[in-house]
């Protein structure tokens, strides 16, 4: 994937994060389908019991915020959409997580992170060391863009 990132990175930026913006909302919805093509055919021959129903209930609520912070992750992505799917979690809540997520990841893969991907392969670093790399990196730009908000908003409200 990481040529194919460089090559879409070497566009203009706005048709860059555009077409990651849709490889990701595609896969990502995908995956989700899937999952809910899976749960409907399990669920066909009977009705979910109780504990189905709250875990259903649960991804109702919490599902959105979980699926948008997917994307700061590698790996966890696919399974959190499944997950998604599986739970039968309503397309328009699925959407609210997916939509941000999705604009995140693919402003995150326009800019910093495929290269900072690109120099730590280039470095020697394995793919691992790599998204390793690329995760931390990711996490203390969300940490540092929090804690600055706050302060911010501590100072707009004293």
């Amino acid at each position: 994937m990481g040529d194919l990132v460089e090559e879409i990175r070497s566009w203009p930026w706005t048709w860059a994060w555009l077409t990651l913006l849709a490889i990701v909302v595609l896969r990502a919805g995908a995956t989700y389908g899937i999952g809910r093509a899976i749960a409907a055919g399990a669920l066909r021959s009977r009705e979910p019991g109780p504990r189905l129903r709250h875990a259903t209930e649960r991804v109702e609520r919490w599902g959105p915020p979980v699926v948008t912070l997917s994307f700061l992750t590698v790996g966890a992505q696919t399974a959190v959409n499944l997950a998604a799917g599986l739970a039968r979690m309503s397309l328009g809540r699925y959407l609210m997580g997916l939509a941000p997520g999705a604009a995140i990841w693919a402003t995150v893969w326009t800019t910093i992170g495929a290269g900072l991907f690109t120099a730590a392969t280039r470095a020697g670093a394995d793919h691992g060391e790599a998204v390793a790399i690329l995760v931390g990196t990711v996490v203390v730009v969300v940490l540092v863009a929090v804690v600055a908000g706050r302060r911010r908003r501590e100072r707009v409200e004293s």
